[in-house]
């Protein structure tokens, strides 16, 4: 299996903080990590701002920062926490599709280190 501290520490994310989470349980982190890439959010923030329903596109958004925070992705939960501001007031502003695009990015390199981690089992 490809070393999970090794792979947390190339995401950006801290092993040491996230791990406790788990109870220490490498096992148990993964088969939560594993469903990361089934997660419906980023969907649902995408068709959310797509229909202008901000209410919507936050909970999605908020929904996603807390599993990202659980799970230690420190880079997808910052560029999540970026959106999340601008949807709580309800006009994100026209930079709202570029932090959209960072949340996508950095949701797909979090898949990636599933698939990595995956690849080495």
């Amino acid at each position: 299996m490809a070393d999970l501290k090794e792979a947390f520490q190339k995401y950006g994310a801290d092993y040491e903080t996230t791990m406790p989470r788990f109870m220490g349980s490498e096992q148990m982190y993964l088969k939560i990590l594993a469903m990361l890439p089934r997660d419906e959010n980023l969907h649902k923030l995408d068709r959310a701002l797509q229909a202008g329903d901000y209410h919507a596109a936050f909970d999605a958004a908020h929904t996603l920062k807390g599993m990202a925070g659980n799970l230690g992705l420190t880079p997808l939960y910052e560029a999540v926490c970026a959106i999340i501001e601008p949807l709580r007031t309800g006009s994100p502003g026209e930079d709202c599709a570029a932090l959209f695009q960072t949340v996508k990015e950095e949701f797909e390199r979090a898949a990636g280190l599933v698939e990595l981690l995956k690849e080495g089992m």
